[in-house]
């Protein structure tokens, strides 16, 4: 494994799984909050948030900070 990926804490992480799991912890209502964006917000669903986020890299990294940040405080990395 190289060194790059064992300090990336997203490698190997995918967009879906990210997003899936701040539903879990947060729920849509949290998770709009904490992201204010439409597809969050308005009629959500995984497979809307995918494609809004894939084509708009400032929100895909607001997502991405915000699963980290919950990662950290679970102590999990993965």
């Amino acid at each position: 494994m190289s060194e790059q990926q064992v300090n990336d804490p997203m490698h190997g992480v995918t967009l879906e799984k990210i997003v899936n799991s701040l539903v879990e912890f947060y729920g849509w209502e949290e998770l709009g909050k904490r992201v204010d964006i439409n597809c969050f917000n308005i009629d959500p669903s995984v497979k809307s948030s995918l494609k809004f986020l894939r084509k708009s890299p400032w929100a895909r990294t607001k997502v991405e900070d915000l699963y980290l940040a919950l990662q950290k405080k679970r102590g999990t990395m993965t």
